[in-house]
């Protein structure tokens, strides 16, 4: 089985993309995550998607259709998603058919905050909904305090691991159990 992992952060020491980086080492057996950057997409415009798709884009897409589910790491920002998750997902739903259309998502996310990532990720879950791509109703991992369990670009926190590695091995078997 293969995972699509996808940070909505572009910074070199993003807490969201150290979470996905630690979901890689806990996946269960059978299962590989792919981390997938954002770092080329450009903003979505349709004068630029009625000339075609750029590299990045059809990139994107294929990435999403060639994965079983998507791994979501959701920051937050001034109480919502970010501008470049929100941007991926704006270009993923377009075509037909949409790259996004029927793929379930699992959704997590760190910030230094003490609530974590929770009201980016319901605005995620809103867009998400929007573009005909579903999400596992168990997905939402929080990690609050993200300073004190990630360090050096690693999740050092063994009680965040743990729980990691049992999440993704629920949303594993909600996929399999289909």
């Amino acid at each position: 089985m293969k995972l699509l992992g996808v940070s909505g952060s572009l910074r070199a020491a993003s807490f969201n993309t150290a979470l996905l980086r630690a979901a890689q080492d806990l996946a269960p057996d059978g299962v590989t995550i792919e981390i997938f950057g954002l770092h080329d997409l450009p903003l979505f415009n349709q004068d630029v998607e009625d000339q075609g798709d750029p590299p990045a884009v059809t990139a994107w897409k294929a990435a999403i259709r060639g994965a079983d589910a998507l791994l979501l790491a959701c920051p937050e920002y001034n109480g919502g998603v970010t501008g470049v998750l929100k941007n991926a997902i704006d270009w993923a739903s377009r075509g037909s058919p949409s790259a996004l259309g029927g793929k379930v998502a699992c959704l997590i996310g760190a910030s230094p905050g003490v609530t974590g990532t929770v009201r980016g990720q319901d605005a995620l879950r809103q867009s998400l909904r929007k573009v005909s791509a579903t999400y596992w109703p168990l997905s939402e991992m929080l990690v609050g305090q993200a300073h004190t369990k990630i360090e050096g670009g690693t999740l050092t926190d063994d009680k965040t691991r743990a729980y990691l590695g049992r999440h993704l091995a629920a949303f594993v078997e909600h996929l399999r159990a289909g």
